[in-house]
Parts: C-alpha cells; sequence; structure tokens
C-alpha cells in the first residue's frame, strides 16, 4: 500500500512541477503568456523588490521561514530515507568455519523456509522474508493454519524444523523469529 501513495505522490508531485517548470521556460524563451499566468512578460520577476523587503523589519519573517524550510526539509529527508531503505536482506554472512564468510542470497534462504513450512503437517500456505543485518538476520514467517490443526504444535515443528535447519546450515548462533499464524479460509462447497 505505502508504495502504491509514493508512485502516486511522486506522480502528481512530478506533473505539477512538469507543468510549472515547462510553463516558465516556454514563457522565458517567448511564448505567448496565458491569461492565467502569475506574470505579463517574459522580462517580469517573480517577486518585485517591494514584495521581498516587505515583511523584512518584522522580527517574527525570518525565524517563521527557516523553522517552516528546516520542517520541510526534515520532512524531505526522512521521506527519502524511507523509500531507500531496503526491507528486505539481499544477502546473509554465512559463517564457513575457517575464519572467512561466505554471501548467500537473502532471497535463497527465505526460499528455503517457505518451502521447508509449506511441508509441515497442516500448514496451508507459508511466507517468510529476512529482516536485520547480514550478520544478525531476522526471520518474519507468516503461516497460514489448516483449521484442523494446534497453532502451538505447529509453531514447534515449524521452530524444530525450517527455523533450526535454516539457523545450522548458515550457521548462526540464533536466528530470533517472528511467525505470524493465520487460519486458512476455506471456501463454502456444495453437498449433494
Amino acid at each position: 500500500m505505502l508504495g502504491i501513495v509514493n508512485r502516486v505522490f511522486l506522480g502528481l508531485v512530478g506533473l505539477v512541477l512538469l507543468v510549472l517548470g515547462g510553463s516558465v521556460l516556454a514563457v522565458g524563451l517567448g511564448a505567448p503568456v496565458p491569461s492565467w499566468w502569475i506574470h505579463d512578460s517574459k522580462h517580469d520577476v517573480l517577486l518585485s523588490n517591494a514584495e521581498r523587503t516587505r515583511w523584512r523589519d518584522d522580527g517574527w519573517w525570518w525565524p517563521v521561514v527557516i523553522a517552516v524550510l528546516a520542517v520541510l526539509l526534515l520532512l524531505a529527508l526522512w521521506w527519502l530515507v524511507a523509500v531507500l531503505r531496503r526491507r528486505r536482506l539481499a544477502e546473509v554472512l554465512v559463517d564457513t568455519g575457517d575464519g572467512e564468510g561466505a554471501l548467500l542470497r537473502g532471497r535463497a534462504l527465505e526460499n528455503v523456509l517457505t518451502q521447508e513450512a509449506a511441508h509441515i503437517d497442516g500448514v496451508g500456505g507459508a511466507h517468510a522474508h529476512l529482516k536485520g543485518r547480514r550478520g544478525a538476520p531476522e526471520a518474519h514467517v507468516r503461516l497460514a493454519l489448516e483449521p484442523h490443526v494446534d497453532p502451538g504444535t505447529t509453531l514447534a515443528d515449524f521452530t524444530a524444523g525450517p527455523l533450526t535447519h535454516a539457523r545450522t546450515s548458515a550457521g548462526f548462533a540464533s536466528l530470533p523469529a517472528e511467525v505470524r499464524l493465520k487460519g486458512v479460509k476455506h471456501g463454502a462447497e456444495r453437498v449433494s
């Protein structure tokens, strides 16, 4: 959902900036000025001398301008970090036992966890992804359980099976996991 909101917001902001920038460029190159345009000619300035110096002598003006710009800068930086932050681990550092290390694709370990978890008795579907640092990953797993399954037993089977296999095969001292259990919803079937 956040990705859709980001794309729509970026698209709208980009469209507005493109229209405004293109209009300024067109007027600056000598295109006829539209009736809705805020200036009269290509030699008109954005802010006149009177508009620029209007509040200069008021003591509140510059602190408010600086505060608003600082808040906008912080919001823009927060948004940039949120967009660029990786949601998943691209690679995991595996201990090879010889003092060196090897890199394992994060997706490969996620796929193994997902496939092994899906084979547990009573699990209708599974999905796993890794977060954290590449030397200390954390598994986030969703298991869809069949109606007849005891969640405690399934969780114990997952911990003893796929999670332990992933931890030992990658050589991790621990592999913390957040497991979310959800019941599978079956559609109604007609009995005749």
